[in-house]
């Protein structure tokens, strides 16, 4: 029979966070190795007649080498860990030096509770969703790999603990760590801290990323960073996975779920996030649909228009969408349409605008514009693909035959598409929204549309209600 070795992780320290195999094998073991300052943890715990071999800091090799020609002689040797001993533990050097030497010997890895587990458990909940750890220490690994692993982590939006965060000769990495995560997340995110987790002098404090204090931290320090979700209550953070919603009803719908993590993402990569909630609405609805980031620039919305159009259509008596073409009249959600009593028409294919098309020698879109404005000028106007078609109306609004209570101008082309939004600009007193320039399209204009119907969920930012 092989001789063995057994890795132990004894956890943060206190008995009670260690596990019964653990303090089993530690109340057989004959050979114990460890670290200087782990050993009294769990000196109570061995035999009286128990070898103990210890060493200090920056020794690892020596400890697990002496360990190893334990083993060889034939003897069964434990090796202690704290927290978990494959988590920046002892583990992988035992089995890196065995492969090393050629060692035919059995291993056993116990695991144990980690630091950042321990530390989290303290601070309440904060690792509930996706996480990950990284260890500030440049000893062994180049601190160009640390900071990609850190902005990895903050783009991701990974919960973050941070191991080894400072230590007498390394003070500045933890000041780059919380600048490298304000480039990304809010500086509301919670953070909570630990020091001595488990052990005599515990500390726990909680703060936010912008309040954080590196000055604060120590090497006995675990770090741990919220999510965009993470939030804070009665000092404790709490990072949801998602099983439990305060409301019920259309906010625990799957669509309207997407939507809302769709436009966080969306609102933390914008260039200018502190533009007004009433071109950010509509901003939010546009790139959603393209994934076009140039939207921002390109977007223009008059002063209130969304609330303006929406007033209108709701508490203005106007009951009338009118489309240039049927498929931006399809992308306009029909549960909004219902719930506010509001009817979409499209003239495109209206005998009468046939006719006066070829009567005229006109777009059927221009002849079906001129219809609708005979039977609703007052109706908001929604050009998806026509350029004529909002030039027509532009002409009649001209003359005094259209009085639109809004206007989406975001025909799509090469052809007369930029002028005939220029000819939009002129009527300031109806509210518009136009996108600049050639891009367009009937789904765009549909989803303006949209922002518009659902304008009273802006200042919470919870799209898709009526998705």
């Amino acid at each position: 029979m092989r001789n063995k070795v057994t890795v132990i992780g004894i956890g943060p320290g206190h008995e009670g966070d260690m596990t019964s195999r653990a303090i089993e094998v530690l109340k057989s073991a004959d050979i114990v190795v460890g670290y200087t300052r782990y050993v009294p943890l769990v000196s109570h715990l061995l035999k009286e007649n128990a070898e103990i071999v210890k060493n200090g800091m920056k020794q690892e090799r020596n400890r697990i080498e002496r360990a190893l020609e334990i083993v060889e002689s034939g003897r069964d040797v434990c090796v202690i860990s704290s927290g978990d001993s494959g988590i920046y533990g002892m583990a992988p050097l035992v089995y890196e030096m065995m492969r090393a030497r050629g060692l035919e010997a059995d291993v056993e890895v116990i695991p144990g509770i980690s630091a950042f587990q321990k530390a989290a458990s303290l601070l309440g909940a904060p690792m509930g969703h996706d996480f990950c750890v990284i260890s500030l220490s440049d000893l062994m690994t180049p601190w160009a790999v640390i900071e990609k692993r850190i902005r990895a982590a903050a783009e991701a939006d990974f919960v973050t603990a941070v191991y080894n965060p400072k230590s007498a000769g390394r003070y500045w990495e933890l000041y780059r760590l919380k600048e490298l995560f304000l480039q990304v997340r809010d500086p509301e995110t919670p953070v909570g801290y630990v020091r001595q987790a488990g052990r005599d002098g515990e500390q726990i404090k909680t703060t936010t990323l912008e309040a954080f204090d590196p000055e604060d931290v120590d090497m006995f320090t675990v770090l741990i960073i919220g999510n965009s979700q993470s939030y804070r209550w009665r000092e404790r953070i709490i990072t949801p996975r998602g099983y439990y919603s305060e409301t019920s009803g259309d906010d625990n719908r799957p669509g309207q779920s997407i939507m809302i993590e769709s436009f966080r993402a969306i609102e933390k990569e914008l260039m200018n996030p502190d533009i007004p909630l009433g071109l950010k609405w509509p901003l939010l609805h546009a790139i959603h649909t393209t994934a076009d980031f140039d939207m921002e620039r390109i977007l223009l919305a008059d002063n209130d228009a969304v609330k303006r159009i929406f007033t209108s259509l709701t508490d203005g008596g106007v009951k009338t969408i009118v489309t240039d073409v049927t498929m931006a009249a399809s992308g306009i959600r029909k549960g909004a349409l219902a719930r506010l009593g509001i009817e979409v028409k499209c003239y495109l294919d209206n005998p009468e605008a046939i006719v006066l098309a070829q009567e005229k020698c006109i777009t059927r879109t221009q002849a079906g514009i001129s219809l609708a404005v005979e039977e609703h000028p007052e109706a908001l106007y929604v050009f998806g693909n026509a350029p004529t078609a909002l030039m027509e109306l532009c002409s009649l609004i001209r003359h005094d035959k259209a009085r639109p209570c809004g206007i989406i101008a975001a025909p799509v082309g090469f052809v007369h598409v930029c002028e005939s939004k220029h000819m939009v600009k002129p009527f300031t007193d109806i509210p518009k929204i136009i996108v600049e320039g050639r891009k367009g399209g009937s789904n765009l204009a549909a989803t303006l549309v949209n922002s518009i119907l659902c304008w009273p969920d802006a200042e919470q930012l919870k799209p898709g209600r009526d998705v």
